[in-house]
């Protein structure tokens, strides 16, 4: 971060902090304060696998509607992401895969916006390196 130029001419920036772990509090200064727990159990609170889920779909969902506009389509489109966590101690993942659902064109129209909103949405381009990470057009939910 110290060397990389981009954090001075940065479009937005926030902080987030989580100094309790996974049973307790994440939050950003004077804003949002959540609670958190693991997904492993049934305490109160949000966990870090929603959380991924919520921002992927959050930013595919505002990329697409971008895509639509520059396309003259009406925002119609939908996206759900599941989220596993599997693994074993000492070696824990994520499995990600999102579904896009654009039910206002026909369903090769729906794979051509999909994969550019996929190319293009900032939470998808972090996870696209992983083989843990997938998205599809869908032409409805299954």
């Amino acid at each position: 971060m110290k060397n990389d130029p981009r954090w001075q001419t940065a479009l937005y920036t926030t902080e987030t902090y989580n100094e309790e772990g996974l049973e307790g509090h994440a939050y950003v200064p004077d804003g949002l304060n959540l609670q958190t727990s693991s997904p492993l159990n049934n305490h109160p609170g949000t966990n870090p696998e929603q959380l991924l889920g919520m921002s992927l779909c959050t930013c595919l969902v505002a990329t697409m509607q971008a895509v639509e506009k520059e396309h003259q389509l009406e925002h119609h489109a939908k996206v759900r992401a599941k989220i596993a966590y599997i693994g074993e101690r000492a070696h824990y993942e994520f499995l990600v895969h999102a579904q896009i659902c654009v039910p206002q064109v026909d369903f090769d129209t729906a794979k051509k916006l999909v994969a550019e909103t996929e190319k293009r949405c900032c939470v998808s381009q972090l996870l696209s390196s992983s083989k843990n990470y997938s998205v599809e057009a869908v032409e409805d939910w299954k």
